[in-house]
């Protein structure tokens, strides 16, 4: 019989003077110290809240503050977005990665006008019905937006909260996450401070409580931190199971017409780049050369082989191009109607959504004139 992991002794409540406390004094430091000058800061417009949420997610603030500015020009509120079309969307999305939050982004705004009136629903577990909403995004924007005692829990905020309590359960198994949950409630301030709280606890997690050399010295609730009176408090949060990195090689068949038409496909919705417009991708060269007239496997040429890093994957990718007559075709698996392959021209292409190494490769090649 499997045992159910149990939370450790340490994941007590907090003491009546952290509860009282912590929030006050987070409060009080971010009016003063936190961080203002962000595009979704200093408003309670759900949509642009949200929106930055998705976008925040495994992405760093400095690559998404082009995004979010971009994205805003042309889908500037939540009706323009699902009028949109999904391969537009995607189109400026292109980049960030993890497309599948850019097709939830989508399908949420078609819903929110459908069954919502165009109006984002105001509690976090409304919200969390609606696609890709967890949580902790729902908590953010009803905090954020509509000032609900709700906690989030992201990866910054995890660290904070598990180093104030000195919270030594294993966040890798399920049971643990819930009692953190259930703490991060208990130290939420009055819904008159949630906007504050929300972000305070946030940038403290993103500045001063480092993963590496925190700076405690600076920090505002260090007095109510028991991991800094252990002196250790690198040592949370504690989660023992980890992601191993991954590598894989793919080859990638860069299929141009004289006139400068690609040939791009869509990739299947799931796995990578799910959804996107893409060159054809293969398992080795053999395949590749396959996949072409006779006439033109004699002059496939390599290019230079590069790799693409994903967060817990390295892609090696070995572009070969082919230059073809416009009487030339592919073979027909690459040109059945299921696969959605087509001819595009150069303006046809920059605006679809395509892979950040893939769209790299036909800007060099449109830069360079060749």
């Amino acid at each position: 019989m499997t045992k159910t992991p149990s939370v450790e002794p340490s994941a007590v409540a907090p003491p009546n003077a952290l509860t009282l406390r912590f929030a006050a004094d987070l409060v009080a430091w971010q009016k003063q110290h936190g961080r203002s000058s962000l595009p979704w800061q200093n408003t309670r417009d759900p949509y642009r809240v949200w929106l930055s949420e998705i976008m925040l997610q495994q992405t760093q603030v400095s690559t998404v503050l082009d995004y979010y500015d971009r994205f805003l020009q042309r889908f500037p509120d939540v009706l323009t977005l699902a009028a949109a079309e999904l391969d537009e969307v995607l189109g400026f999305w292109s980049g960030l990665g993890y497309y599948s939050r850019a097709r939830n982004l989508h399908r949420c705004a078609q819903l929110v006008v459908s069954e919502h009136g165009g109006v984002f629903p105001t509690s976090a577990l409304t919200l969390q019905t609606l696609p890709g909403i967890g949580r902790s995004t729902a908590a953010a924007v009803a905090s954020f937006c509509f000032s609900e005692r709700v906690a989030i829990l992201d990866g910054n905020v995890k660290r904070v909260l598990t180093r104030v309590l000195a919270y030594s359960a294993d966040l890798a198994q399920a049971p643990a996450e819930r009692r953190l949950w259930d703490l991060a409630t208990e130290l939420l301030p009055p819904a008159e401070h949630m906007p504050a709280y929300t972000q305070g606890v946030m940038d403290l997690g993103a500045s001063v409580c480092a993963t590496r050399q925190p700076q405690c010295l600076i920090c505002p609730v260090k007095n109510l931190c028991a991991s800094h009176r252990e002196g250790r408090p690198e040592s949370y949060p504690v989660k023992t199971r980890k992601l191993k990195r991954s590598s894989h090689a793919l080859w990638l068949l860069w299929a141009q017409r004289t006139d400068g038409a690609v040939w791009l496909e869509r990739r299947p919705t799931r796995g990578i780049w799910g959804g996107l417009y893409c060159l054809p991708v293969f398992d080795n060269e053999d395949a590749l050369s396959q996949a072409l007239p006779a006439a033109a496997r004699a002059k496939l040429l390599p290019k230079t082989p590069f790799v693409h890093v994903l967060t817990h994957k390295d892609l090696h990718l070995k572009p070969f191009v082919s230059q073809l007559t416009p009487r030339q075709t592919l073979a027909a698996e690459l040109t059945a109607p299921e696969r959605g392959g087509a001819w595009f021209g150069p303006s046809a292409w920059q605006v679809l959504g395509l892979p950040a190494p893939v769209r790299k490769l036909l800007e060099s090649e449109t830069e360079s004139g060749t």
